[in-house]
């Protein structure tokens, strides 16, 4: 296994002023010690990451970092800048900047030595020696661990270098007990009176136990430099806290008997906890990961506080009173648009695979039985084993079976991604009531909305403890089910239902210039982040359209234009990396090869590589392209009942010949695109990139493509 990091992956006096150049100059030492394949392909991932969340760190520290397919072994370079350079932390820019490089398979012992770099730098010992050092072999090897950080060298460094500000937990660590300069230390103080051990008392009393989990969506740094960070606190406090990282090299669960144990549950996650029902009902505080990182004492003492004052699963630190447990998917402060996104992306996520199954076995029962299938007689009542029609009957009724829960589904997990658990019943109930009125889709949406906000409101209240038990299980159930029912039934359901079909008679009445439009923006839609919320709203527009006993016939065109559109992205990517190779990695062409099935298959995820090492020609190419095929589809009068399937039901679809000629024309147009923006960067590297491996760029082999700066 190679060192992480060597004395030439260190930069002492790093002259970069943004953080976009800071990245790339320590990439660039990356592309020459050949740890990076692709220089702009690599920065394009880190630049993703970057915009998820800021990678500044409290005490000076700017971590920016992310897995990739550009990079060959688990890798880090060090910059230390005087000028210092803005990573988004609160208290100011940074002077230590690591840029952690991970491959996108990277083995779980390099993954290991990551995290424990992580936790390092919540040591001020660490970080102030790497501020004393002088030499590169000295960084290099404090950071890889051969040599100790001691309070000696850090006494060395000259008061010039000390940093703006300590990470919190080293801050509060350093406060005597008795001060009151710090409103960290003052809540501390506050919420853990009621419960804190007397010193003075003559018997033993057990000491308050937290367990936490910690996580962020790479895995690699905030992960395990929070958990550092509250582990230190609750030292400080006197506190027993066992954490859970769920990070990138896997994680091992908390025992059972230790989460029974715990007095209170700190969450601190930018992605959702796996397994998070094995902390129910204790007192929970939910953050994101780096509230962990930057004020843990506070965390603690919310935790005793909620503890003390008996409150189950309140919401997060930080947040509005009320706030959701998949608020924590992102950074703290997210808005309304945000949040009610994240919301809704929760009940479409859950109903897609409902949509998926139960619309592939009607179009399979029409494929067999035709579609006059959809009359026959309930197959429990008459079942022939040898006559296919009978086959076909149990084909459609058993899809028509999953179709019925889409809405019910749908409405369901919006509630739950609004107020976890408690909000599954009333939003179910809700959804089903939506679908007997024929509210549909719409219905569904807002009954979800209604019952996530109902349980909220009935979760401020504060109730004895002789009650909190039955709370979940009867309580919130009842009421918010019983609400929820009558504003469906008697005040919105109707205003909805009427919507919906409205709705439903202009689409059918489309034709001509509108049919074509909507097929445009539809098309827009599908390819612009290629499986992300847009797409998914595309999607599930459509698929709403379709999840009806009796679709109409505007329902069954927009479903062949979204399906058609999301299929261009992989299959002018392939196309693309076929006829023009030298304008791809090598890695690239191999992921173009694996895009013609993906695309074949309707996963417009298959074309994210190549967005994400080249975004800026790849994006804008596959929408004009999916533009092009949505409204040939349209124009065209195309229908399409199954959900997904790609070519594969291509025989179910009305106007077959016709569609695939849509989907042809839009790939050739994308790949066309992308071909000729890349062939214009191509031209112009030699004056452009001159830093970094500029003579490979101007007369080395395709071999060569993978060793140098240049993203071809």
């Amino acid at each position: 296994m190679s060192e992480l990091i060597t004395a030439d992956l260190v930069d002492l006096d790093l002259s970069a002023d943004t953080k976009e150049a800071a990245a790339r100059s320590l990439a660039e030492r990356m592309v020459e010690a050949g740890r990076v394949t692709d220089l702009d392909g690599f920065l394009a991932d880190v630049a993703a990451r970057e915009e998820q969340m800021p990678t500044g760190l409290d005490g000076g520290i700017g971590i920016p970092h992310c897995r990739s397919a550009h990079v060959t072994e688990p890798t880090l370079a060090f910059g230390r800048s005087a000028a210092r350079i803005d990573f988004g932390a609160a208290d100011g820019p940074a002077d230590l900047i690591f840029l952690i490089a991970a491959p996108a398979g990277a083995d779980s012992d390099h993954l290991t030595i990551l995290s424990s770099l992580a936790r390092q730098l919540m040591n001020a010992d660490f970080t102030d020696a790497l501020r004393a050092a002088d030499q590169p072999e000295r960084v290099a090897a404090l950071i890889r661990g051969d040599e100790p950080a001691t309070a000696e060298s850090a006494a060395a460094k000259p008061a010039a270098a000390q940093p703006a500000a300590q990470p919190a937990a080293e801050s509060a660590a350093a406060e005597p007990a008795a001060s009151d300069s710090t409103a960290s230390s003052a809540a501390s103080r506050a919420a853990s009176e009621p419960v804190a051990p007397s010193r003075a008392a003559s018997e033993p009393v057990a000491p308050f136990r937290i367990v936490a989990v910690t996580s962020c969506p790479t895995g690699i740094a905030h992960t395990y430099m929070a958990a550092e960070s509250l582990e230190n606190a609750a030292r400080e406090a006197g506190v027993e806290l066992v954490v859970e990282t769920q990070g990138s090299a896997g994680f091992d669960k908390l025992p059972a008997a230790t989460i029974a144990a715990a007095d209170a549950v700190v969450f601190a996650h930018d992605v959702e906890v796996r397994d998070k029902a094995r902390f129910a009902g204790k007192p929970t505080v939910d953050v994101g990961v780096k509230a962990a990182i930057n004020r843990p004492a506070e965390l603690i003492a919310e935790a005793r506080g909620k503890a003390a004052r008996g409150e189950i699963a309140a919401p997060a630190d930080g947040a509005a009173e009320g706030s959701a447990p998949m608020d924590a998917d992102g950074a703290a402060g997210d808005g309304f648009g945000t949040r009610l996104r994240k919301w809704l992306m929760t009940g479409v996520s859950y109903m897609v695979p409902f949509v998926a199954a139960g619309g592939l076995l009607i179009a399979l029962a029409f494929a067999i039985g035709g579609y006059e299938i959809a009359s026959a007689k309930s197959v429990a009542d008459h079942f022939v084993w040898t006559e296919t029609s009978s086959w076909a009957a149990l084909l459609f009724q058993i899809g028509s079976a999953a179709f019925t829960f889409l809405v019910p589904v749908l409405a369901g997990y919006i509630a739950y991604g609004m107020a976890d658990r408690p909000g599954l019943v009333p939003g179910f109930v809700g959804g089903y009531i939506a679908t007997t009125i024929k509210a549909g889709f719409l219905g569904g949406l807002v009954a979800g909305l209604i019952a996530g906000a109902v349980v909220l409101a009935i979760q401020r209240f504060k109730v004895p403890t002789a009650l909190r038990g039955i709370m979940p299980v009867v309580v919130i159930p009842l009421i918010s089910s019983a609400i929820v029912g009558v504003l469906m039934y008697v005040v919105i359901g109707k205003p909805i239902a009427s919507a919906q079909e409205a709705m439903t008679d202009w689409l059918n009445g489309l034709s001509g210039a509108n049919a074509i439009g909507l097929g445009v923006l539809l098309g827009l839609m599908m390819c612009f982040d290629l499986g992300g919320p847009v797409n998914k709203v595309a999607y599930a527009f459509a698929t709403g359209g379709i999840a009806v006993s009796d679709p109409s016939t505007g329902s069954l065109k927009i479903m062949a234009a979204v399906m058609a559109a999301g299929m261009v992205p992989p299959l002018a990517m392939a196309l693309a990396t076929t006829v023009r190779g030298r304008l791809f990695t090598k890695t690239e062409r191999e992921n173009g090869k694996a895009a013609w099935v993906l695309g074949a298959s309707f996963i417009s995820e298959g074309a994210i590589p190549f967005a994400a090492a080249d975004p800026l020609r790849v994006i804008p190419s596959s929408m004009v392209g999916g533009a092009v095929t949505g409204a040939l589809s349209m124009a065209f009068d195309c229908t399409l009942r199954a959900p997904h399937g790609g070519i594969f039901v291509v025989p179910l679809i009305g106007q077959p010949f016709l569609y695939l000629l849509a989907i042809v024309a839009g790939t050739v147009v994308s790949a066309g695109l992308v071909v000729f923006l890349k062939g214009l960067r191509k031209t112009a590297e030699p004056e452009t990139t001159g830093q970094a491996g500029a003579g490979a760029a101007a007369g080395g082999t395709t071999e060569d493509e993978s060793k140098v700066a240049v993203a071809v």
